[in-house]
Order: structure tokens, then C-alpha cells, then sequence
């Protein structure tokens, strides 16, 4: 039993099973009253429907909120500024979208005078970590209830029977086991469990849903051109798009020509090992894309300095510390190295494939065709200037060299 006083808890809602049963368990271990919060980050699943199960279930503030622009607009596109992926794969899909859910939690736990804040992570994950930093970033005193760290209903089969005992209603009942654990939103769905935890065993291609196998991706390439101001796109095609429309552009694009397909195991903060399948279309194209514009727009030892940063700001938020000073610090910078990566990219997208063949910038380019040229360069770069550069670069080789050889 319950052993603190919570007068009323915002529980973190999706309507599905685990919730549904939190939302219940809640109310019996700890007495207390029950807000929900569902949120729409472009998970491309109705939502609608939680807010007639906690109805039923007598809750009565209840909030459904579609923060797709949000997400994509203050999250997702920040930390493609970065070029942010951790481990060399992993684009961070499930990772960005904790922040928000975290600082929601926390804004209606102040507007309705709660005392705390639920969620479903279960006390294996990184969801668990993420979601609690960022709370106790916001909000340092409040209390944290996690279900499966305290209750005794850690399988299907007794959240199946908890949820009949007390008349909880739940779909798709069919099976005593769904194949993967699965969570989507705007940047990414994600798959684990089933077969997925053996690392050997291939994905039945019946599991990917956003994309198609690069084998059934048209025979002809699509070609795009993304419009860049200060390292966002706004545009796809010379229309101007919203973050969130770019991005659900690009998931449309993108799946229909394979894109975006990933088979990791990657290191869990908590300790473990885990193997995962990403399918993250919008993701892949963006990466590509922005670095291609910075190719011509950014100082070398800016861009080379970012690269050196990159993995740093991967775990950052990998590990949930969205909301930390390092995190704000970085971007900081980041932000201010973004100030010209402005123009225009076109990529062609095959078969899985995302290949840049264009790159432009009219304001910002640092490309200088009159120097780069292997042609006549009519005296604009004198090339007699590279002896002493070499030498001097050199020099410290030459003395260790002599004093070796002697």
C-alpha cells in the first residue's frame, strides 16, 4: 500500500492498457484524484477516443492536446541543428519527445493543484529517467508515483486481469501477447520485444508500417529540394511549410521510397543492452539534408567543433537531460552557428537511398567556384603560398624525424 499522502496525481494517459489500468490502481493504492493528459505528437493514432475511456472511468478533468507543432517546432528541429544521433544510428525519435510530455505533466500539475505526476514507464527503460529529470528539473518538489516500480503487475496476463476485476474496458483482447512494444510519434515508430529481443533474428517485414522495403520502393527516383533559413527547413518544393508539415511531409516522401529503416542495438542508460527497429523517414532525410547545406555555409572549424560536440549532445539527450544547463548551454551555441546556413538543397531519394546532388546558397555560401577550380584560377589563389604552409606544419615532424634518424 501506498505509504504518501497524494491529494490529486496527472497521470500521463494513452488510453491503452497499461494506463488504463494505472489510472485505476491510483485511485485504490493511493486514494487520490486522477487527471489526464493525452497528447498528440503525431503518433498517427486517434486520441480522441482516451478522453471517452477516462470519462467512463469517472474522471473529470480530463486534457487532449495535439502538440504536434510544438514538437516538432521547439524539439525536434533544435536538435537537427545538431546533427544530433547517438551511438552513430540512433536518431533519437523516442528520446525528444519526453521533454514535452514531461513539461506538460508538470504545467497541469500547476494549473489543477496537484501534488504529483504518473506515468507508465516501466523500471527497465530510459522513458523512466526522462520523464523524472525533466519533471524535477521543472518542478523540484513534486512527487513522482512510476506504477511499475511499486506494483506487483509486471506481465500482460495480470494487467489483463486487473483491468476484468475492476471492469476497466480494453480493446483488442484477442491475443495474451501483442508482438512489440511500440511507440510513435512525429520523428519516428519504434519496435521492441517479441522476436526483436533476439539480436540474430531478422524483422518480419510485416512489422514495418510507415515504410516500404527499399525492394518495393518505386523504380524511379523522387527528387526534393528543402529550403533552409538558419538550419531549419521551411520549405519542400518552393512551398512554405510549418515544422510539423515539413515533417509529416517528408514521413509521406520518405516511406513511400524506403527510407528511414533501422536495426539497432544500442546501451540504455540504466545499464542494459537493448535492440530496438526504427523507422524514422523524416528523420533521415533532415540529417542528410542539413548537413549538406552546412557543407557550404558553415566555417570548416565551426562545423568541425559541432562534429566534436555532437555525441555529447546525443547522450544529453539520449539520457533525459533536455532541461539541463549543459543541454541549454549547447544549443546556445549551436542556435548562434546556425545564423547563415541559409538555401537550398535537392536530394534524390531511391530505394532507401538519400543522395544530395545540389546545394546552393545565394547569400551565404562559402563555396568560392574561382578558387576551388582546377581550371585557371587567373591569380585568385596563388599557389606557391601552400610551400610554407606545408613546411611550417610540418616542422615539428622534421625535428622528430632528425633526431630519430641520427
Amino acid at each position: 500500500m501506498a505509504t504518501r499522502n497524494i491529494n490529486k496525481v496527472v497521470l500521463a494517459y494513452s488510453g491503452g492498457l497499461d494506463t488504463s489500468v494505472i489510472l485505476k490502481w491510483l485511485e485504490d493504492v493511493y486514494g487520490c484524484e486522477v487527471v489526464t493528459f493525452t497528447a498528440d505528437i503525431g503518433q498517427g493514432e486517434e486520441v480522441a477516443p482516451a478522453r471517452a475511456k477516462a470519462e467512463a472511468m469517472g474522471i473529470k478533468e480530463i486534457y487532449i492536446e495535439d502538440l504536434r507543432e510544438e514538437f516538432a517546432r521547439d524539439y525536434v528541429f533544435p536538435m537537427f541543428r545538431a546533427n544530433a544521433i547517438y551511438e552513430g544510428e540512433y536518431l533519437l525519435g523516442t528520446s525528444i519527445a519526453r521533454p514535452l510530455i514531461a513539461k506538460r505533466l508538470i504545467e497541469i500539475a500547476n494549473e489543477t493543484g496537484a501534488d504529483a505526476i504518473s506515468h507508465g514507464a516501466t523500471g527497465k527503460g530510459n522513458d523512466q529517467v526522462r520523464f523524472e529529470l525533466g519533471a524535477y528539473a521543472l518542478k523540484p518538489g513534486v512527487e513522482v508515483i512510476a506504477p511499475w516500480r511499486e506494483w506487483d503487475l509486471n506481465s500482460r496476463e495480470k494487467l489483463m486481469a486487473y483491468a476484468e476485476q475492476h471492469g476497466i474496458p480494453v480493446e483488442m483482447k484477442q491475443g495474451k501477447k501483442s508482438p512489440y512494444s511500440m511507440d510513435a510519434n512525429l520523428l519516428h515508430i519504434s519496435y521492441e520485444g517479441g522476436i526483436l529481443e533476439d539480436p540474430w533474428a531478422e524483422p518480419e517485414d510485416s512489422m514495418w508500417r510507415w515504410t516500404v522495403s527499399p525492394e518495393q520502393a518505386p523504380d524511379q527516383p523522387t527528387y526534393i529540394e528543402l529550403g533552409y533559413e538558419k538550419g531549419d527547413i521551411v520549405s519542400i518544393d518552393g512551398v512554405a511549410l510549418s515544422a510539423a508539415e515539413v515533417m509529416e511531409t517528408l514521413n509521406k516522401i520518405g516511406g513511400e521510397n524506403g527510407i528511414g529503416r533501422d536495426d539497432i542495438v544500442e546501451n540504455r542508460f540504466v545499464g542494459m543492452k537493448s535492440r530496438g527497429c526504427y523507422e524514422t523517414p523524416a528523420g533521415t532525410i533532415m540529417l542528410k539534408g542539413h548537413r549538406a547545406i552546412e557543407s557550404i555555409t558553415l566555417d570548416r572549424e565551426a562545423a568541425h567543433l559541432k562534429d566534436e560536440l555532437m555525441p555529447r549532445y546525443a547522450s544529453i539527450i539520449y539520457n533525459g537531460f533536455w532541461w539541463s544547463p549543459e543541454r541549454e548551454m549547447l544549443q546556445e551555441m549551436i542556435d548562434k552557428s546556425q545564423q547563415y546556413v541559409n538555401g537550398m538543397v535537392r536530394l534524390k531519394l531511391y530505394k532507401g537511398n538519400v543522395v544530395v546532388v545540389g546545394r546552393k546558397s545565394e547569400t551565404d555560401s562559402l563555396f568560392d567556384e574561382s578558387i576551388a577550380t582546377f581550371e585557371d584560377d587567373a591569380g585568385s589563389y596563388n599557389q606557391q603560398d601552400a610551400e610554407g604552409f606545408i613546411k611550417l606544419n610540418a616542422l615539428r615532424m622534421r625535428i622528430a624525424a632528425r633526431k630519430r634518424l641520427k
